[in-house]
């Protein structure tokens, strides 16, 4: 592996752990709020850390950037649309065939980074990014299920999976005119959290009184700890390739699987995990390095 390599390798992995931590967070803030409620604190988190964070990183040209648009756009989409199209993959395929479908993720990722970013492909990225998809499908098999939902219905998981690499894609295309993380961040997130609000205020669904104490602390552990995985990300596509960074980033269910087994004792340890993480280390490493 290459020094220039190792750094965003490194924050690749950090925020394919932190976003794992933050899965299992949700998973509890779910007990207390419904989904659309608990992704729009989780957004609104996020953007006040990023507005407080202002101060130590805002510049007056970022906001002249010839950027700002495509970041404008993007806050349109992610998290808000892709965080949508996942729940309404999982309600209707199950979690199964969506998490399945999802873990295309990291070929979308290397696609774009080809195609968008004219970045080299060599035959360690493209293994090791198919590895990857092998283990977190293979995590996410769980046996047959009846159908009982339309085709169409696959375009659910898969459009989520796109959105997240297009939004990858334009990240860092961005940090390359406006190198800051937090200001990437900002922009989009902002955005997505006054489309987020409207779309609950429109329902009548957000009232903070309705939340339990208990469940307002684990929104803002969860807002907290994907807010802080952003930002590590937008580091690592900083520093990094994307076609280096996003398979590496889409092992975030691996980790969700193995905290829950060993921190949140939510699941075991069986021999598919095993296999997958055999099947994942190798091709992490086969990302770092270069032919």
């Amino acid at each position: 592996m290459h020094d220039a390599d190792t750094f965003p390798v490194l924050l690749a992995l950090a925020a394919a752990v932190l976003f794992a931590f933050g899965n299992q967070f949700s998973r509890l803030a779910l007990r207390f709020v419904d989904s659309q409620t608990a992704v729009l604190w989780q957004i609104g988190v996020s953007v006040a850390i990023y507005w407080l964070a202002a101060p130590f990183y805002m510049e007056a040209w970022y906001w002249t950037a010839s950027v700002l648009p495509l970041l404008i756009v993007l806050g349109c989409f992610r998290p808000l649309l892709s965080a949508n199209l996942g729940m309404a993959g999982t309600r209707i395929l199950g979690p199964t065939i969506s998490a399945t479908l999802s873990a295309t993720a990291p070929l979308f990722g290397v696609a774009l980074g080809v195609a968008l970013l004219a970045e080299a492909l060599s035959w360690e990225i493209a293994i090791g990014s198919l590895g990857i998809v092998a283990g977190v499908i293979l995590i996410s098999a769980r046996g047959p299920s009846s159908r009982t939902w339309p085709l169409v219905a696959l375009l659910l998981p898969v459009g989520a999976a796109l959105v997240r690499s297009l939004s990858h894609a334009f990240s860092k295309i961005a940090l390359e005119e406006i190198p800051s993380p937090f200001f990437i961040a900002v922009v989009a997130y902002s955005v997505s959290f006054v489309l987020a609000l409207a779309n609950q205020a429109r329902t009548g669904r957000f009232r903070f009184d309705t939340v339990a104490p208990g469940g307002v602390k684990w929104l803002l552990v969860t807002g907290a700890t994907y807010g802080i995985a952003v930002l590590v990300l937008n580091m690592a596509l900083l520093h990094g390739r994307l076609i280096v960074v996003a398979p590496i980033v889409a092992c975030a269910p691996l980790f969700t699987l193995l905290l829950g087994a060993a921190v949140f004792r939510e699941d075991a340890i069986t021999r598919r995990v095993v296999v997958a993480v055999l099947v994942v280390v190798p091709s992490v490493a086969l990302i770092g390095m270069r032919g």
